[in-house]
């Protein structure tokens, strides 16, 4: 049985409250929805609306996508972090495109096979784009139950995910499905947040646990904490004698996988050696700089760059090593801590350039 008291009060506050005019809503399809649900995972809106007008401005549907290289997908992705969903979203796009015939399958057993769309996503797709009853879970939907059920314990645990999706069918509604899943997503974005909710702004106020017991601050119940480890790498800027800088592919598996990046070591007492081996250059002069601290979902990363001058000019360029000049745009994904070494060390010539 659906819970009409519940869904009528979320769809009665949409109506006035809601977002509808965010860039994938606009004469919206199963492409811009699905694009923009890969994003917001894990992003925010705010954040996620530039990358989104951009990506569509380069990739306006699924079979520009698939056609396009990996590298251009993930440099109009860089900055947005979680790169596997840029590598997943290319993937589905080859699928979406030999397989159905550019259209994204209308079955959730079918949709919810394409490589980074789960249970939540598929729903998300199939009712914000074709009206179709299928419930949402994500952060915002989960937040606005366990606080409006008191639900305890953490969302992440199976026993309290599956408790979540019980009540999330239960309170879909048969009708107005669209607006109603755009309407609580909205409802834990922009009311019931994480941190200081609006309570007094909330459609559900009345008889939400949390509410009623001041504990809106209890729910949900986060991850029982354990201690974040730390990495220690070393960024290798190589420079030629024409001022160009060596980046590296990585591997598609792993961090930053597919993106461009600097040649990485563990051991700094072994730069010089291994530069002579793998590249055949010496090195001319060797600056190093203060870590860069970068984190991650499950570690932290302190990376420390080592600025290398090298002796000889550029050798060659294969198929994971490119040379560029860190003043021009490059069309290649990077990883926001490269990006930003690029930036300070071309900040960094431009001020040389011009001392008195």
């Amino acid at each position: 049985m659906v819970s009409q008291s519940f869904s009528d009060l979320v769809l009665s506050w949409f109506k006035s409250n809601g977002r509808k005019n965010l860039p994938w809503q606009v004469e919206a399809t199963s492409y811009k929805v699905w694009v923009s649900e890969i994003m917001l995972q894990q992003t925010q809106v705010v954040t996620v609306i530039p990358y989104f007008e951009r990506f569509m401005k380069r990739f306006p549907d699924v079979h520009v996508l698939a056609d396009a290289t990996l590298d251009d997908v993930l440099h109009h992705w860089t900055g947005l972090g979680y790169y596997a969903r840029a590598r997943n979203l290319y993937k589905s796009a080859k699928i979406i495109t030999s397989k159905y015939q550019g259209s994204l399958p209308l079955l959730f057993d079918e949709i919810i096979t394409l490589p980074g769309i789960g249970r939540s996503t598929a729903g998300a797709i199939l009712s914000l784009s074709h009206n179709k009853r299928f419930p949402i879970l994500d952060g915002n939907v989960k937040r606005v139950l366990t606080r409006y059920h008191g639900i305890k314990g953490w969302p992440g645990k199976k026993k309290v995910e599956n408790k979540l999706w019980e009540i999330a069918e239960l309170h879909t509604p048969t009708k107005s499905i669209k607006q109603y899943t755009q309407a609580i997503m909205d409802l834990g974005a922009t009311v019931c947040t994480r941190r200081n909710p609006d309570c007094d702004l909330c459609p559900l106020m009345l008889s939400c646990f949390a509410k009623e017991k001041n504990k809106q601050h209890d729910f949900p119940e986060k991850k029982p904490r354990a201690a974040i480890p730390e990495r220690d790498t070393i960024f290798a800027i190589l420079e030629n004698d024409c001022g160009e800088i060596l980046l590296e592919q990585r591997p598609l598996n792993g961090i930053w996988g597919g993106l461009w990046c600097f040649p990485e070591f563990s051991d700094d007492s072994k730069i010089k050696s291994i530069i002579q081996k793998k590249y055949g250059f010496n090195i001319k002069q060797k600056k190093e700089y203060r870590p860069i601290k970068h984190t991650f979902t499950h570690f932290h990363l302190m990376i420390k760059p080592v600025h290398i001058k090298l002796e000889k000019d550029k050798d060659y360029d294969s198929k994971v090593l490119k040379w560029i000049h860190p003043e021009i745009n490059q069309s290649l994904g990077l990883p926001a801590p490269v990006l930003s070494m690029l930036v300070d060390l071309n900040n960094t010539k431009r001020a040389i350039l011009n001392e008195p």
